[in-house]
């Protein structure tokens, strides 16, 4: 290797968790990895003839940001879906879904994104009437933010065999009514599934419907436009700065395109990780597939070893599984996926093959739940260190706290999710949860003092995908009532749970999420000093240069 750097980054002001640097300092980058991190600009045996010079120009520059919970494939493909965000009130949507028609004669079902729970107001829901008027003879479904409730016209419902109803396995629904017929309210995966695939978008969400693989495999074309597709979403996290996807949702078919990809383009844009599926009607046996394809996929690049699991739904539909009853649905406390009993069997199986485990569990019922199954897959196994994650905790029963730093859980949590945060709306969120336990809701401040690690993410396309707005939440966060604890976090904190604990949920905490000699060359250049700027004007800050190994793979210049 030669004694000269193959790129220098000058006037830095390194922003790396764990280090304290005052002034401007030079990062040196060869063979992928930092060489040295220098105050000025460092040793002059570093400049080469060929050595690339990448000027930062005061702003800060900070390890590459590892997008800890996400939907790649999906959430690609969905950017040429109608996006609803901020579209309030019947008429403003009439004309969006009409707009967006336009020249879309061939599909039979028109795809809408982010539809507010309370589009229509706070006590009225979409109905497929509301959606008939908008288009009545071109199918129509739309999705709530959150993915987890959709609302369909009729059309889209008879094309998906829907309109009539159909049996479905606990935790989803399709809503009835009086007249015997579908409301068009669809609650969970299987409900709405069938419109997805009906409307040629279900190849894209196999990895959380399924967790299966295409069948007919797809035809060459198809395979194309979905390479296409995977390409559009790394591209999509490297323009916002991310190195590292840790994607939550998979199926075999992603990690062959991503690995076609890396051979194809010489190389992928973003670190990836690929978990397998499991859902609710697989038996434990299906998890040697999981074993397979982590003995597979285990390079720097692309790797799997993860099982991700769904435990429940969400807060906004009544799905998520609670300890007490919902404030504003008496004896109601949410049906889960899976029985207790059942994720136990799971929690077990996959910890004693050396499998990591993610469950996604918004509830205090279902965090409870699943705390219990890793405890037992402890007491089955043995003690070690799994790392095992639970995605969300939107609510906490406070006896449970502790569990997570006692059990080694990670929590993986979303700053944007909070109503209140990035426009999400109060309601009807804080409603459903009752204030007696708005204090342990995204407690992200609690866990983190109970001694939990937190690594934080966007869960894109549920939210928007930038790190830089996710800080933004989650340093201006604020209470719902007074007597509420402050969960928010300063900018360290905040930059920490989308660096280094990123890599620390990966078992990689050794080799990045910092700025240092010997890691790996993931790095991210601002546009502004983030220590400089005022916390409410985070959101005014952009990436100017994504480098993953040593590569960059976005630049504005």
């Amino acid at each position: 290797m030669s004694d000269f750097a193959e790129l220098l980054i000058v006037n830095a002001r390194v922003l790396s968790p764990g280090t304290t640097r005052s002034g401007l300092s030079t990062i040196a980058v060869s063979g992928g990895k930092i060489r040295g991190v220098e105050a000025d600009e460092g040793p002059a045996s570093w400049r080469g003839p060929d050595t690339r010079i990448v000027d930062a120009a005061g702003a800060s520059v900070t390890p590459g940001f590892s997008e800890n919970h996400m939907h790649l494939f999906s959430g690609a493909a969905e950017l040429d879906h109608l996006q609803l965000k901020g579209v309030s009130g019947l008429d403003e949507l009439t004309a969006a879904v009409r707009q967006y028609a336009k020249g879309r004669d061939e599909q039979k079902i028109l795809f809408a994104q982010g539809a507010d729970y309370t589009l229509l107001g706070e006590t009225d829901r979409l109905t497929r009437h509301d959606l008939d008027k908008i288009s009545p003879d071109q199918g129509l479904i739309l999705f709530a933010p959150d993915h987890h409730t959709a609302w369909a016209n009729t059309r889209a419902l008879e094309l998906s065999g829907l309109l009539e109803g159909k049996q479905l396995r606990p935790g989803n629904e399709i809503v009835m009514g009086a007249d015997g017929l579908a409301t068009g309210e669809l609650r969970e995966m299987e409900a709405f599934s069938p419109v997805q695939a009906a409307g040629g978008f279900g190849r894209y969400r196999l990895g959380l419907s399924t967790g299966g693989e295409p069948d007919p495999r797809p035809t060459a074309a198809e395979w194309r436009t979905d390479m296409d597709v995977m390409r559009l979403g790394l591209d999509y996290c490297a323009r916002h700065g991310i190195t590292t996807i840790q994607n939550m949702d998979g199926n075999l078919y992603q990690l062959e395109l991503l690995a076609a990809i890396e051979q194809e383009d010489g190389g992928l844009p973003c670190r990836v990780m690929i978990p397998f599926h499991f859902k609710n009607f697989m038996s434990v046996d299906m998890l040697e597939k999981a074993s397979e394809m982590a003995a597979r996929y285990d390079s720097d690049f692309l790797r799997s070893g993860v099982v991700k699991v769904f435990f429940d739904g969400v807060l906004d539909s009544w799905t998520a599984v609670m300890v007490e009853p919902y404030a504003d649905r008496p004896g109601y406390c949410g049906e889960g996926l899976f029985t207790a009993e059942q994720f136990r069997e799971v929690a077990v199986e996959a910890d004693r093959r050396g499998l990591q485990i993610a469950v996604h569990a918004i509830g205090d019922g279902a965090v409870k739940a699943v705390l219990d199954g890793y405890a037992a897959a402890r007491e089955a196994n043995g003690v070690r260190d799994s790392r095992h994650r639970i995605e969300h905790i939107e609510v906490v029963h406070g006896s449970d706290i502790p569990r997570f730093a006692e059990l080694g859980v990670v929590a993986s949590m979303q700053p944007p999710h909070p109503p209140g945060c990035m426009g999400v709306p109060l309601e009807p969120t804080v409603s459903r949860i009752g204030p007696a336990r708005w204090p342990l809701s995204y407690a992200w401040r609690t866990l983190k003092d109970a001694g939990a690690h937190i690594c934080f993410a966007s869960d894109w396309p549920v939210s928007p995908i930038s790190p830089i707005h996710g800080m933004h939440a989650a340093i201006t966060r604020t209470r719902w009532q007074e007597s509420d604890p402050d969960q928010s976090f300063s900018l360290p904190e905040a930059l920490e749970a989308y660096t280094v604990e990123g890599a620390y949920v990966e078992f990689r905490e050794a080799t990045k999420g910092q700025i240092k000699p010997g890691f790996l060359a993931d790095i991210t250049i601002l546009s502004h000093d983030l220590e400089a700027i005022d916390p409410t004007d985070l959101t005014s800050v952009r990436p100017v240069m994504t480098i993953c190994g040593g590569r960059i793979t976005f630049s504005e210049k």
